[in-house]
Parts: structure tokens; sequence; C-alpha cells
């Protein structure tokens, strides 16, 4: 049984390179040093912001340019933890990192509680008199409409304060993931072992042809996670019971309003994308399931079976080197300068494609500004890697270009809309693969690769979406969030949804455990939001061509100057008619459709 690697023992070239950040540790305990001795400057601005225009302007700036200077040193921190969270250096710098979030967090509140003060046609005449005051006016706009919602400047400063305490769930969660959780190694159909971790299981087992060692991982996994089941219990609870709290403290309605407000989108919006896809998919992927149960044999699917190769003979390996081809040529529908970013993010070590101990699961991709956006992601040459690297790629297209059309205040864009540019990615370079290919079986594997993207974002990020969704409601009541509770919930919705052609066992009643989503607001439902507008911004590519792509460049370049939906319609999606998620849906159905007739 071969033992996961080491961080130490990785090949360089399979990780980023966060010297691009900070040269080496010295250098960034030195700029942590420096950056704790003036994260007061703005604060010298206090009581003077009605003084005029340039007062309030030097003071956005003094802000503005510590900000970049922290997010580096907090990016350096857990970047490094993100790929070895067993390190114990890694583990106190990020801890001392959070410290200085929190004493910064606090400083800003004044600032922000400073300018609320301030009368809104004083502040429209500012802006009127100074020209280089505009380009913060977005931030402006967002500060004075969550005035309503703020509490006394010296009771935001303590919160703000509390900020590392108050995200403890969320550090928990990641702790007991990366560092305590352990499994059984799994045996295959020949009775030999192979070690099973978080990562290992969700890249490589649980879409595994060899259903033995498929179904033994799965037990091994739902074993490991049970083990821990009501200590991350009681922590997903207190991140519930933390929203409703402050929600009430802050005049909401319910949490759901406050974390909502936050991405700027209305309840109806956050409703309809739930009820439309839960209620239209479903028929879609029940269908799939049947076929998926009969061509793999099955007299009944389990829910580790959801995914597994229906043709296992086509599990044609993809090279690192050979990716990049694909993608270069699957994303060059969106000009030189979007390729040259991906040139840059496959040659530049800006991709940490390792699999070692205590490196965390999944994928993600974390821009640092004035620097570079860094991709976390474990590369195992299969397919399916190809299309994540492209969704992360989407997300570092977006952080770019973002970056170099807006100053810092202004380059990150709602929650709602940030999976859009990684999941249209994700169909362009998928539509691009299966353009090339003529042969039947390849064609219907390769669909059934561009369902998963569906699946993975459409089906699982919304059911975790519709379980934050039905334990908020049931918090506001006063009901206590148990793990009982969450095993239950999670179990309804997933037999709901597929209508008993899953079996949804213990296992599947713990899914809510393996995603961090949870701790960072009602994240899990705007994957849904992202794959209806990158579903129809990506046929749009197809049909209208370079006027599509000008429009959707735009639409990068904005950032955060505009709200999502807003951004939506520049690129030519109403997300708040039913019809733009139907017509998402039907596509799905259609390419469903396909894969049953191929078979």
């Amino acid at each position: 049984m071969k033992k996961p690697l080491t961080r130490a023992a990785v090949a360089p070239e399979l990780t980023w390179s966060l010297t691009d950040i900070f040269p080496t540790p010295k250098e960034w305990e030195e700029e942590l040093t420096l950056l704790m001795n003036t994260l007061d400057e703005p604060f010298a601005y206090k009581g003077r912001l009605g003084e005029g225009a340039d007062v309030l302007l030097s003071c956005l700036q003094s802000q503005e340019e510590i900000h970049a200077r922290f997010l580096r040193v907090a990016a350096y921190a857990s970047l490094g933890l993100s790929v070895d969270g067993t390190d114990s250096a890694h583990q106190i710098a990020a801890g001392r990192a959070l410290a200085v979030g929190a004493r910064w967090q606090a400083l800003l509140s004044l600032v922000r509680s400073e300018i609320q003060s301030l009368p809104q046609e004083e502040i429209t005449s500012y802006l009127r008199e100074e020209t280089e005051l505009r380009s913060f006016e977005p931030m402006l706009d967002r500060i004075m409409e969550e005035k309503q919602h703020m509490l006394e400047p010296d009771t935001e400063r303590i919160l703000a304060s509390l900020n590392e305490v108050l995200n403890a769930p969320s550090l928990v969660y990641q702790r007991a993931k990366t560092t305590d959780m352990k499994f059984a190694p799994a045996k295959d159909q020949d009775d030999r072992e192979h070690p099973v971790t978080f990562s290992t299981y969700e890249g490589r087992f649980e879409l595994h042809p060899d259903p033995v060692l498929r179904r033994n991982a799965y037990a091994s996994f739902s074993q490991g996670l049970a083990a821990y089941q009501h200590t991350l219990g009681a922590t997903w609870a207190t991140e519930v019971k933390k929203n409703v709290v402050m929600a009430r403290l802050r005049g909401y309605p319910s949490a759901i309003h406050m974390l909502l407000d936050e991405q700027q989108i209305s309840p109806p919006v956050y409703h309809n994308l739930h009820d439309v896809i839960l209620r239209e998919l479903a028929p879609h992927m029940r269908r799939y399931a049947r076929l998926r149960k009969r061509v793999l044999g099955l007299e009944e699917m389990l829910y580790c079976d959801i995914e597994a190769p229906l043709d296992p003979q086509f599990q044609p390996e993809v090279s690192f080197e050979e990716a990049g081809t694909m993608l270069r040529e699957g994303l060059s529908v969106l000009g030189d300068e979007y390729v040259a970013i991906v040139d840059a993010a496959l040659s530049n070590r800006w991709i940490d494609r390792a699999d070692n101990v205590g490196k965390s699961t999944g994928a993600f991709c974390h821009s640092v500004y004035g620097v570079h956006p860094y991709i976390l992601m474990t590369w195992n040459n299969s397919m399916r890697n190809v299309l994540t690297l492209a969704h992360e790629l989407g997300h570092a297209g977006h952080g770019v270009l973002a970056q170099r059309h807006q100053r810092l205040a202004n380059c990150r864009t709602s929650m709602f809309f940030i999976e859009a540019p990684s999941t249209i990615n994700e169909i362009l370079v998928g539509k691009h693969i299966l353009s090339n290919q003529h042969d039947s079986g390849m064609r219907r594997w390769l669909l059934m690769q561009r369902i998963m993207t569906y699946h993975h974002n459409f089906v699982r990020h919304l059911i975790e979406g519709e379980l934050q969704r039905r334990l908020y409601a049931f918090a506001e009541k006063g009901v206590p969030i148990t793990t009982a509770h969450l095993n239950s919930a999670q179990g309804d919705i997933l037999d709901e949804f597929w209508g008993g052609e899953v079996t949804i066992d213990q296992g599947a009643r713990l899914t809510w455990m393996r995603q961090p989503h949870y701790y960072r607001g009602l994240y899990p439902y705007t994957y849904s939001a992202g794959l209806t507008i990158g579903t129809a911004v990506a046929r749009a590519l197809q049909e209208d061509g370079e006027a599509a792509r000008e429009r959707w460049l735009q639409v990068l370049c904005a950032g955060g100057t505009r709200k999502p939906l807003e951004l939506a319609q520049m690129a030519g999606v109403d997300m708040t008619r039913t019809e733009s998620i139907k017509e998402a849906v039907d596509y799905v159905g259609q390419m469903v459709d396909e894969v049953i007739t191929l078979f």
C-alpha cells in the first residue's frame, strides 16, 4: 500500500510559488510587523471626514493601501496552511494573520461608521467636486445602503474585533477535516489495500470503475466522517445560531435576509432558483439514475454510485501538458488577452496540483491583489481534472481582468455572481473537447463529463443550499440544530430529489460534513446562479461570436462596480425570469436524452 506523500516530498513543479507574494518567510514576518504598526493610519481621520471631499479621499486611499498590504500578508499565511494543515508553523502564521485581520476590521468599522454619519447630500456633493473620489462611489453607495442595519459605532468596533472568534466555526471545521480526520484503507476487487483520504475519496475513489473499491472506500469514508459528526454538527449549529442572532441584532427579518443583503440579492430571486431547479431538474436526473443503474447492473444504487463511470474502457488519461492545450484552445473564444492569462497560470506556478498529507480538499482560486491568482487542486490525470481546472481558471481570469481595470475597492463582485465566470469556462472547454469527438462511445463519455458539471453545480451544491434554507427556517423558530436534525434533513432532501432511485443510507445523510460552503454565508446556491448565467452566455458566444465575447469581457472587467443582477443583464441574462433558469435545466435534459440514446 503506497503511503500518501508528505508536503516536503512533493516535487516543486507540482506546487505553487508563494515567493511571488513574499520571497521568504522572514520577509513576510517583517511586513507583518510593519503592518501592525501602520494599521491605525486611517483612524487618524476620525472626526475629520466632514471637512471636505479631499479629506475623505485621502482617508479612503490610505485605507485601501493598507488593505492591499494586509491581503498579501493574509494570503501568504492562508495559502501555506491550505497545502499543509498539519504544519504547526503554518497554523501559527494563519492564526497571527487572523488576529491582525480582526484588529484591522475593527478599525475599518470606525471609518465605515463615520462615513455613515455623514448626510447623503454631503457625500453626493463630495463626489461632484472631487473627480478622483468617484472611483470609490460603488463602495460609498454600498456603505450607505448598509446604514439602516448598522449598530452604534462602539458596538460595531467590538463586533469587528471579535471577527476571529465569530469565524471560529469555519476554522474548527477546516482543522478537523485537514488535520484530524483519518480513514481506514479500502480494498479493491483483487484484495489490494488503498489509502483513503478526503481528497483521494472525492477525487478518485468516488469515480472509480471498480465497484468493490468504490463501495469499500465509501464505507471507510462514511465511517471516518461519522466519528466527527457530533463535533461538526455542533460547529455547524453554532454558525447558524451566530447568523440568526446577528440578523436580529441588525434588524433583519431573518438570517436569510441578512445573508442575501450581503450578496445584493432579493429573497424572491433566491427562492426561485431553489424551487425551479429542484423541481424541474429532478425528473431528468432520475432518468439518468435509472440509466446508470441499468448499465452498471446494480440492484440498488448507493450514493457513491451516482458518478461511477458507465464506460470504464473510456478513461483516457490526460497529462497536465495535454490539458493545457485543451484549455488554451477551448478558451480561445474569449480572445488573446484571456488566453495569455491562462498561459501565465499554467507556466508560472500559479497552480498547486500535488497530492499530499494535510492538503485542503476540493479546488479553489484565491486572487491576491497586486500579485496574481493562486489555484489549488489535486491532479490525477483525468478529464474531470481538465474541467475543474477550467473552472478555477475562470475565477483567475475574472480576478486578473477586474484588477487590471478596477481599483481594489471595486474588484470583488457579489458572491451571487462569483461562480458565473468559472462555470462558463467549464462549459466552453467541455464543448470544445466534445466538438472534436465523433466516435459514439467517446462522445457519450464526454457528455457524461459535462452532465457531471451540472450535477455538481445544479444538484450537489443546490442541495447544500436547500439544507441551509430549511435549517435556517427551523433555527428562526428556535428549534435547536442537532446532529440528528442535520442527518435527517439531509436525508429527506436527497430522498425527495432522487425519488427512490438512489438509496439514501447513513453515508449519504452525512453529506453535509463534506463542504466548507456552509461557513461562507449562502454560498452553495450561487453555483446554480453561475451555471444558469454560464449556460446562456456560452450559447451566446457560440451564436453571436465577437459581440457576445465583448459583452462578456466587459462584465469581467467591471469587477464589483455593478450589482450582480446588473452584471448578468450586461451579459444578456435576466435572472429575475423563471424562463432563464428553465432554459439551463432544459439543456441538461437534452444532454441526458442524448446519453440515453447513445446507450
